[in-house]
């Protein structure tokens, strides 16, 4: 009972410690508001979100715009993930997006249209790009031996490569696919931060069976692609 009652004091501190980092210009009273709230609120979807992700996304328009992503994760269904996603793991950090993640079998029921917004996983798991950061490598790749088979769908609301604030509409997001499409100073910059070699986990994952791609998915393959535009519509009463 003792050793629960202080692992439980531990959390709630190190709780409003993390909701003490952020929030800075705020006059005192929303500050003291905001700590009160993050150590006496349950928020059961966050405490649910098990895993912590780092990859990299690129706009579904635009291969050279890519940009960092660390989700965050809850396998919701046998077939079904969904993420948070964030520009890095910091109690500051900025809500980018969000990420569905399913199985190979649920993609392959999708609607032809609905195919066009999804992107494969093979190469972000077998390039070592796709990481688990802090979890031992044999963990993380049984982690990814399921993975490499999944399809994502993804849209980032914050075009944080170019504003310091969430100007304009969800952009829909791929992933990349074969090498030479990385922007090599961005994954460098990652393992330097993160303490991690991508070449190693490359490496470490060479013989988890790389998958065929289903037809549908990645559309920019095609030379065409699709994106998230404003359209003006009669407001129906």
């Amino acid at each position: 009972m003792a050793g629960a009652a202080a692992g439980a004091a531990i959390l709630l501190t190190r709780k409003v410690a993390a909701t003490a980092k952020v929030g800075k210009g705020h006059p005192l009273k929303h500050r003291v508001l905001d700590m009160t709230a993050g150590a006496m609120q349950p928020k059961y979807p966050l405490q649910a979100m098990s895993t912590y992700l780092n990859g990299f996304h690129m706009y579904a328009d635009d291969m050279g715009r890519q940009v960092e992503a660390s989700h965050f994760c809850i396998h919701l269904q046998h077939d079904l993930h969904q993420c948070v996603i964030f520009d890095r793991n910091a109690a500051d950090a900025r809500l980018i997006g969000i990420e569905y993640i399913i199985s190979e079998q649920r993609f392959h029921d999708l609607p032809t249209e609905e195919k066009r917004l999804w992107h494969s996983h093979h190469y972000e798991v077998k390039s070592g790009i796709l990481t688990a950061p802090g979890i031992p490598d044999v963990a993380e790749r049984a982690y990814f031996e399921d993975l490499v088979t999944t399809y994502g769908k993804t849209f980032h609301t914050w075009q944080y490569d170019r504003d310091d604030f969430p100007y304009g509409i969800p952009q829909l997001m791929m992933g990349l696919t074969e090498d030479g499409q990385a922007r090599e100073e961005l994954i460098h910059e990652r393992d330097r931060r993160l303490g991690i070699s991508t070449p190693r986990k490359r490496s470490n994952r060479a013989d988890i069976p790389m998958p065929n791609v289903m037809a549908g998915a990645n559309l920019w393959e095609s030379g065409y692609t699709v994106q998230t535009q404003l359209q003006e519509l009669d407001f129906k009463r």
